[in-house]
């Protein structure tokens, strides 16, 4: 599918009215339909222009997912970069921080765009059949994965399924969880129904059923979790059943949709590799090319320029240009040494043990999972390699979520199904396991992809987890996160420039 990022510019210009980030605008961006649709060329355009919207998707989930949760400590040197707010629990910065406002007006511009598309599909006879019936299914995937994004955020958010001028967004208000929940899973349904379960050719990287499955495996999940007494993403509905349906219909339908998980020497380092994409065990990933069409930044943010100048160019591997982040920023010890065992080689896939450059050596870990070289391209925001949003070895360990709560297994069956995954990462197989300990094997599986922190919310472990980690993690003479970190604080808030561009509109999420 990379080839449809060729026309990337061309349809965001000429179909949706530009690709341009906006923060300073109603949730939905700013922009009429144009006298566009009439071919399946234009369609096809369209279709590319809202694949696009996802290509900062990574870059938000870095800081408001990982570098949430306690697989990072990241607080800058001088304390006052954009993301120590998220880090540090800040309530009082955190509804004017960028990142916030980015996620916000970021998902809802992409919703936008999918919205502006399925209401052309219903006007007008430009695509017919089958390949009609893809894009809806298309379109309404990713409507859903960005309501669910915003809903793990923010809690309730505006429902809109049409393309609306920002004088009719301005009327609408946050709807209820429960709601959002019902747009989500009908959007799902809709996509399971229409998609194929794999494609061939130029088109291989497009949303198919399983990965709509699978999304919607991971909703049941979320809503079955606690509600936190925050009118959350958990709802306390015990769905573990409905999820692990799903879950076991994409295990069985593995071998059609060739997903499995991939084994033998070197294979966990094999599924990040830009020489291996789209491989058995991707189910869902974001697709950049890099050296001029379109490249994705994510791979840089936690890693400094002084890695690519001192240890990576030490090591004749061809990066010489500026490619990292302002500064570090590290994963915590605790994933680091305490978490992975000295057996597990996902850790040395995971996290670089700090570097060398001209002559100084800082020894704190962080990320690079996805960093290689072969995927560089000509400057920090352009790499080529994708970004996985979902793969087979999280399918297997959701359904072993649902086994330990004795949902279509039991907990000695959750073993034995994640099995494979310990021994392909150099550990033992173990003979039964509970819900906290599958937790630290997905963190452990899933560090550096910024699954953590929604695994701890709808586990209902967060406030346990993150309270207990912080007075270990955070222990200098004046404590930078804030203590204790309460049920509130597990949302962000509505961003500030939301609130004043519809004055009453919306209230502010409890505790900012």
């Amino acid at each position: 599918m990379k080839r449809i990022f060729l026309f990337i510019s061309l349809a965001c210009a000429v179909a949706l009215t530009g690709c341009e980030k906006d923060l300073d605008q109603t949730p939905i961006s700013n922009g009429s339909v144009p006298d566009f649709y009439k071919t399946a060329a234009d369609f096809d355009q369209a279709m590319t222009a809202v694949y696009s919207q996802l290509r900062g998707f990574p870059d938000r989930e870095v800081i408001l997912s990982e570098l949430r949760s306690d697989n990072m400590f990241a607080v800058s040197s001088i304390g006052s970069r954009d993301w120590d707010p998220v880090n540090n629990f800040t309530a009082s910065a955190l509804p004017i921080n960028a990142n916030v406002a980015d996620a916000w007006a970021s998902d809802f511009s992409t919703i936008f765009r999918a919205n502006t598309l399925l209401d052309q599909l219903a006007l007008n006879g430009g695509v017919t059949g089958s390949l009609r019936t893809r894009y809806e299914g298309e379109a309404k995937f990713i409507r859903a994965f960005m309501y669910f994004d915003l809903v793990r955020k923010f809690g309730r958010v505006p429902v809109i399924e049409h393309a609306l001028i920002p004088q009719e967004v301005e009327k609408i208000p946050r709807s209820e969880v429960a709601d959002v929940y019902k747009l989500i899973i009908r959007d799902l349904r809709t996509a399971i129904a229409n998609l194929p379960v794999s494609y061939t050719g130029t088109n291989v990287g497009r949303v198919t059923a399983g990965a709509a499955k699978g999304v919607l495996a991971q909703v049941f999940l979320t809503r079955s979790g606690p509600d936190y007494g925050i009118k959350g993403p958990g709802m306390g509905l015990n769905e573990y059943a409905r999820a692990d349906s799903l879950l076991s219909d994409i295990i069985a339908a593995r071998g059609t949709a060739r997903y499995n998980l991939l084994t033998g020497t070197g294979a966990y380092a094999s599924i990040f590799s830009p020489t291996n994409e789209n491989n058995a065990e991707v189910l869902f990933d974001i697709q950049y090319i890099a050296n001029g069409t379109v490249g994705g930044s994510f791979p840089n943010i936690v890693a400094p320029d002084g890695y690519y100048t001192g240890t990576v160019a030490q090591g004749n591997l061809g990066l010489s240009f500026s490619a990292g982040s302002v500064e570090i920023k590290p994963c915590s010890n605790d994933l680091n040494n305490v978490s992975y065992s000295p057996t597990d080689v996902r850790r040395a896939v995971n996290i670089q043990q700090g570097y060398t450059n001209a002559g100084t050596t800082d020894t704190r870990p962080f990320f690079k999972k996805y960093i290689n070289v072969a995927a560089k391209g000509a400057s920090r925001t352009d790499w080529g390699i994708n970004y996985i949003v979902l793969r087979y070895a999280d399918i297997l360990m959701m359904k072993a979520e649902c086994q330990v709560r004795n949902v279509g297994g039991t907990p000695a069956d959750a073993a034995a199904l994640i099995t494979p995954i310990r021994v392909r990462a150099g550990l033992p197989a173990l003979t039964t396991i509970d819900l906290p300990t599958l937790m630290e094997e997905r963190r452990r599986e899933f560090a550096g992809e910024n699954l953590r922190w929604n695994d701890l919310m709808r586990s209902g472990l967060a406030l346990t987890v993150m309270n207990a980690w912080a007075q270990r993690e955070d222990t200098g003479t004046t404590p930078k996160i804030t203590r204790p970190i309460t049920a509130p604080l597990l949302l962000l808030p509505v961003p500030q420039v939301e609130l004043s561009s519809a004055p009453g509109l919306y209230t502010q999420n409890d505790g900012y």
